[in-house]
């Protein structure tokens, strides 16, 4: 049976929600990854240094082990520096949402008049703070991405010192951005790498594949496999794995959001693998985020074993991608 071993596994892009959402949902990325950049877009977001705190707590007490660390951000608002600084050891990054482009972000920025945010991102460079940014206008929803990239552009190059992660990328422009500015980053779902627009509403809808950003064309698709599978050092898996309970998926106004936390990685090691690109895994689901976050994670060793795995058809109410299908790889075991 081949095996394949992956060390601290990161997922550098994960919504937990709270309450018993958070209670179900978090014993899973706890036990396959050492870590995960944890969003803050509940309701109300998380903007203080109490509501930081506050969620960690209760993100750990719904955690089994000890041996998975929750990285904290902050809901990005026009903070000022002596804010900045008196939470910079309590949270990894803070998320830029445009103002409700997604789940929860009805708070979010409504401008991007660099001069207006210069305050802010003048503080987060000179700390050293990254800011994540979930890169979407609100235009024709397949072109969103695309002509956010204008203002990634402005970004970069108003603060050629602040680290920028472009989360979740889902385009051939933004992949090709990755390289024209040196302080970009970008974050990669392992959704993304497997489907286009036609696999969500080509046929019937399929709920449990619809999420925002919205999967694109298959060239898209395929600038995306290009650059996770070579294990571009400036892009690192984040799952954007965001439950909703079953009936707010299977609805008319189906909520936006694949949940893939439980599988993810065995998804990843059969994507690799198929393009003989399994030696490369390990950097694109952990050393690049090492790198380019600067952490170091608790050890974690996760070994996975080329077998059939059935995707169960819920996990306490939330139906994840793929529900009742079989997979071709499965966790062996987790020390």
């Amino acid at each position: 049976m081949k095996t394949h071993t992956l060390l601290m596994p990161l997922d550098m892009h994960l919504h937990l929600r709270d309450a018993v959402m958070l209670e179900n949902v978090a014993p899973l990325s706890a036990y396959s990854y050492s870590g995960a950049l944890v969003m803050p877009n509940l309701v109300p977001p998380v903007a203080t240094l109490d509501d930081v705190q506050a969620y960690k707590q209760r993100i750990m007490a719904a955690v089994p082990n000890d041996y998975f660390e929750p990285y904290m951000t902050l809901f990005y608002k026009n903070y000022d520096k002596a804010f900045l600084e008196s939470v910079v050891d309590d949270i990894l990054a803070l998320k830029l949402y445009p103002a409700g482009i997604t789940t929860n972000s009805e708070g979010g920025v409504s401008s991007f008049d660099i001069e207006e945010m210069r305050p802010t991102l003048q503080a987060m460079s000179d700390l050293g703070m990254p800011l994540c940014v979930h890169g979407e206008t609100d235009g024709f929803v397949m072109d969103r991405e695309a002509e956010f990239m204008s203002i990634y552009e402005n970004l970069a190059s108003s603060f050629p010192k602040l680290k920028i992660i472009m989360e979740h990328i889902t385009t051939k422009a933004a992949v090709e951005m990755l390289d024209k500015y040196e302080n970009l980053y970008a974050t990669i779902t392992v959704h993304h790498l497997l489907l286009t627009l036609d696999d969500v509403v080509g046929g019937m809808m399929q709920p449990h594949l619809f999420c925002k950003p919205i999967a694109k064309r298959p060239e898209d698709l395929d600038a995306l496999l290009s650059v996770a599978l070579q294990a571009h050092p400036k892009v690192m898996f984040g799952s954007d794995s965001a439950p909703h309970p079953q009936h707010k998926k299977e609805s008319c106004g189906c909520a936006a959001g694949v949940f893939s936390a439980p599988i993810s990685l065995q998804l990843l090691c059969e994507i690799f693998d198929q393009y003989g690109k399994l030696d490369n895994l390990q950097a694109f689901v952990s050393d690049n985020a090492q790198n380019i976050y600067g952490i170091c994670p608790e050890f974690k060793e996760v070994v996975l074993a080329q077998r059939p795995f059935v995707v169960p058809q819920n996990y306490s109410g939330v139906v994840p991608m793929y529900a009742g299908e079989t997979l071709n790889w499965a966790i062996e075991s987790v020390e």
